[in-house]
């Protein structure tokens, strides 16, 4: 009742809304930090080439068989390399009809049927970079453009040509067993690669990119809704923090600071005055606060808990690598500068991080001149455990 009462809600709000919560409950990549696989959106930098997973504000229901980003990165590049690695013609073309097998059901979360039914001849939208899934649940699956591309080389490779109209007309239990062999060299349990699993996982992976319930459906071909919704699980605690977030749209809290990292309290030690708390990020990031006893205790911190933590700009030191500064800091954040504004003053300098979080710094102008900030530049940004204030709503 309380996920069917959430996915109700969820579908409710426009895009704007969406949006609004995504950003107030962190939009940043999941659990691992890591690409999503060789290809797709997943790879590469943010806003670029490296497309982030945002807020992963839900837990997937211990029933429901999923790949992690970590195994999913893995056994795609299984597959690339075991496709790549045969020197042999013949080898080649039969491996290239499995590695383009795998990345329909990968990117486009296709049954495995729905996937050996495309005819490679009439399915393939090139300017749509999209495939046309015939059947019970027709649809047009949109796939990431590198994908895509990766598939229309391998169709267009003279190595196919006797082959087209009849490429994906594979026996199921031959290809299961090559998905099996995949998963054996990536030390994978079977269990888990297999075209099923491989589908939850890609839809699994677009809600944490944010992408709301209906479109997921849409994609996945479901009758209804709540058949995509066995993905997420909302502990009432999760549900409230939305719900509260949405309610709380306009009297958000305002604060000078422009620093800000959503996350989850993953570790929590304490000594006899203090007390460390680290908080993780959907997309991996670790972020160091240390406060008094007193204030864990009237802010309710505790491992699992959504909180948010807030670093003012002056507070960010950057160093450059080369500097081989030994510093207290806990916090050590390295990425490149996108943003340079000088003043007669003082300066703010933008750096991103490899995930695509951006933190910035408030430095003045005789610094950024002796650095030699410029856009481009690798950098990393020092903050210290005790200019880290936590927020709970």
């Amino acid at each position: 009742m309380i996920r069917d009462n959430l996915v109700a809600f969820l579908n409710s709000l426009g895009s704007e809304d969406l949006k609004f919560i995504l950003e107030k409950v962190g939009d940043e990549r999941p659990e691992t930090a890591r690409p999503c696989g060789g290809l797709g959106p997943s790879s590469g930098k943010r806003r670029g080439s490296k497309a982030p997973c945002p807020a992963k504000t839900f837990e997937v229901p211990a029933d429901v068989k999923h790949l992690d980003q970590m195994q999913l990165h893995a056994i795609t590049e299984s597959f690339r390399t075991w496709f790549t690695s045969t020197k042999s013609l013949p080898h080649k073309r039969a491996r290239g009809r499995i590695w383009l097998l795998y990345l329909l059901i990968r990117y486009g979360a296709i049954k495995l049927g729905e996937a050996l039914a495309v005819d490679d001849r009439e399915d393939f939208e090139f300017a749509k970079s999209a495939v046309l899934v015939r059947g019970e649940h027709a649809r047009e699956v949109s796939l990431p453009k590198e994908v895509f591309k990766e598939i229309r080389r391998l169709l267009e490779d003279p190595m196919n040509a006797s082959l087209r109209g009849e490429i994906f007309k594979l026996d199921q239990g031959f290809v299961r067993r090559k998905f099996y062999e995949r998963a054996d060299a990536c030390g994978i349990p079977r269990e888990l690669i297999n075209p099923r699993v491989i589908r939850h996982s890609r839809a699994i992976e677009l809600l944490r990119e944010g992408m709301p319930l209906a479109v997921v459906q849409s994609i996945l071909g479901h009758q209804n809704v709540s058949l995509t919704a066995q993905y997420m699980n909302f502990t009432e605690q999760d549900i409230s923090r939305i719900v509260n977030y949405y309610i709380l749209k306009e009297t958000e809290m305002k604060t000078s600071a422009r620093n800000s990292f959503t996350g989850k309290v993953t570790a929590i030690r304490t000594g006899n005055i203090l007390a460390e708390v680290e908080v993780t990020t959907p997309s991996g990031l670790k972020i160091i606060s240390v406060i008094t006893h007193d204030s864990m205790a009237s802010l309710g911190i505790k491992a699992g808990l959504l909180v948010t933590a807030t670093v003012k700009a002056p507070w960010v030191i950057l160093v450059k690598e080369d500097m081989k500064l030994k510093t207290s800091a806990r916090n050590k954040f390295c990425g490149k500068i996108v943003k340079v504004n000088t003043g007669e003053i003082s300066a703010e300098v933008v750096v991103e991080l490899p995930d695509g979080t951006k933190v910035c710094s408030l430095v003045t102008d005789e610094s950024v001149k002796q650095l030699d900030l410029k856009v481009g530049d690798e950098i990393c940004a020092l903050i210290k455990a005790f200019s880290v204030i936590l927020n709970v709503e």
